[in-house]
């Protein structure tokens, strides 16, 4: 991913709060020339060892599947939350840009066995079901909803690399970053809300 010095985000901790946060990624996977991607969850963890991991699963009845191949490299992207940025915000001349949030994770592909895949499954549900008023548990489904997972492939990527792009108008001085937060705010739209928000983080923290 092209990243301009002044926009990368280095900050481990940061970063990962950020995958687990936008969990909901795009996977990425290229055979024989021909890119396949899907829209799935993608649970970052990390291993006893040390090793970060993303573990998640595809149905079976998914083309992507061909491409599933154990030591197969792969790339997984998550968004945050971007917003168009006007330059009639500023107090001079200037394009128009984009403001946004994006970290883009590479790594080697392993096929996950029925008990890595259980384990893989439950993890996810458990993630997402512990703030439920009435949580499922994978253990109490029946044989027959469970029968499901016959139709799913579960996988892990060990990741090798992490690339992220925190494009947050830091090339603007503090009078021109007030402006374009002031407006983002004033849109009402969540999204560029929390584009403002982001903003006033990073540069509260740079002060």
């Amino acid at each position: 991913m092209y990243i301009p010095e002044i926009y990368k985000n280095e900050n481990p901790e940061q970063i990962r709060a950020f995958i687990k946060a936008n969990s909901f990624g795009i996977f990425i996977t290229n055979k024989d020339g021909v890119s396949l991607a899907t829209h799935i969850p993608l649970e970052y963890a990390q291993k006893e060892s040390g090793t970060e991991i993303l573990h998640a699963h595809i149905s079976k009845a998914n083309e992507q599947c061909a491409h599933i191949i154990d030591g197969g490299e792969v790339l997984c992207i998550f968004n945050g939350p971007h917003s168009y940025v006007s330059s009639s915000w500023y107090d001079f001349e200037e394009v128009p840009t984009w403001n946004y949030i994006a970290v883009h994770v590479r790594g080697k592909l392993t096929i996950l066995d029925q008990e890595g895949l259980w384990s893989s499954v439950k993890t996810l549900m458990q993630t997402y079901e512990d703030k439920q008023e009435n949580p499922v548990r994978m253990e109490n489904l029946s044989e027959e909803t469970l029968r499901q997972m016959n139709g799913i492939i579960g996988f892990e990527v060990a990741i090798s690399s992490i690339e992220a792009a925190y494009k947050l108008s830091q090339n603007r001085d503090d009078k021109n970053h007030t402006a374009v937060v002031h407006q983002l705010k004033n849109t009402g739209c969540p999204q560029e809300i929390a584009i403002a928000e982001e903003m006033e983080k990073l540069r509260g923290n740079k002060k």
